[in-house]
């Protein structure tokens, strides 16, 4: 693993500060337009995208050390994580004027979501049925779509739909282009324990105009392959972030909590489960940054083994992380009035969404031969 050049670690500075700046306490909300609105202020937004397009040009690694630094300090940014999944995907695939249109509104403060999953097609995307038929006019939708995240704050819906049905099950899939707002086009919220953050969505009739197709009809799930190491290393440094700050606040909690005469840590039961936890941090650590590396030294290159690894090990320990900091900390673990339940709430769904733990290891198995 490369160690962060000096201009990166001013970046995670800068990053921690403004932090501890703007985000006095925990916020309820999952997303917080102001406080997007000045990450986008600060051009930080596009530190993925091309300089072309308004972006910094930068890599993966840096993209990665922002998830990381904001996922630590839970900045309330959740429109994030799926703009620059679609982001990345306009970048790659859409016609100029997509990208100059939806790049823009990203680099400004604007939500991108991604559409795929169906009732009856999750972790199967090749199972979906929404439907998108040509017409003269263009493209008419009918269908449902679910568990779309950050739809009901988006701007450009980037979503899946059905236009063939001969051949595979993975061929066939067009991505299209679609304006938030649009007639026809219904978005309804799912309740969940992390709070509102996706929807479901349900498209009557719904007309797009016929340059809607991002990138070749018919070729989404090939697409959809490019982006899968951008999404999960992105899950995954967040998860990292939200690793870190469970491990921190276990420590500063057990550490001052004292108990029969002596702070709980002292005792031998929670200092060596810590010491374990330590150990685990700093190898998902090195394993996240190194996967970060080697994407960044070949671009446009698959990387499902590694990317699959990333996204596995830093949610799994994410999650094991808060559970048992909630456990070390008692009451005060469960209480909303402290950060922990919230830690367990975000990093227990994200062993489901971006392609659950069990997929990811379907996918190493098959690495091996399997």
């Amino acid at each position: 693993m490369t160690t962060p050049t000096q201009q990166q670690r001013d970046f995670v500075h800068a990053i921690g500060e403004f932090c501890r700046r703007e985000l006095p306490g925990a916020s309820a909300a999952p997303h917080d337009a102001g406080i997007y609105a000045k990450l986008a202020e600060l051009g930080w937004l596009g530190i993925a995208l091309p300089e072309e397009y308004g972006g910094s040009g930068g890599g993966m690694t840096d993209l990665v050390l922002f998830l990381e630094e904001t996922g630590y300090w839970q900045a309330p940014i959740g429109g994030f994580a799926t703009s620059v999944i679609t982001a990345a995907a306009y970048r790659n695939f859409g016609n100029e004027a997509q990208k100059r249109r939806v790049l823009t509104d990203f680099l400004n403060g604007r939500v991108l979501s991604i559409s795929m999953s169906e009732p009856g097609a999750g972790s199967d995307v090749g199972a979906l049925t929404c439907r998108a038929e040509r017409t003269a006019e263009g493209w008419v939708l009918n269908g449902q779509k679910t568990w779309c995240s950050n739809a009901h704050i988006a701007e450009h819906i980037l979503l899946v739909a059905r236009t063939s049905t001969e051949g595979g099950k993975h061929e066939g899939l067009t991505m299209f282009s679609v304006p938030a707002g649009i007639e026809g086009l219904t978005v309804h919220g799912i309740d969940t324990m992390g709070g509102r953050e996706v929807n479901d969505l349900y498209l009557t009739d719904c007309l797009l105009p016929a340059d809607a197709v991002v990138g070749v009809e018919g070729r989404a799930w090939p697409q959809l392959m490019a982006g899968l190491n951008i999404e999960r290393m992105i899950l995954a440094a967040h998860m990292l972030g939200t690793a870190r700050r469970a491990f921190d606040d276990t420590v500063g909690y057990v550490r001052q909590r004292e108990q029969f005469g002596r702070p709980v840590g002292s005792f031998q039961a929670l200092r060596h489960r810590l010491a374990d936890h330590a150990t685990e941090l700093e190898c998902t650590r090195l394993l996240v940054h190194d996967v970060a590396r080697r994407i960044e030294e070949n671009p446009g290159e698959p990387l499902p083994r590694a990317a699959s690894m990333a996204k596995l090990k830093a949610t799994e320990f994410a999650k094991a992380m808060a559970l048992d900091g909630m456990q070390m900390m008692g009451g005060y673990g469960y209480a909303t009035e402290y950060g922990m339940e919230r830690l367990l709430r975000s990093s227990v769904v994200s062993t489901v969404y971006g392609g659950t733990s069990e997929i990811q290891r379907d996918i190493i198995g098959k690495s091996l031969g399997l």
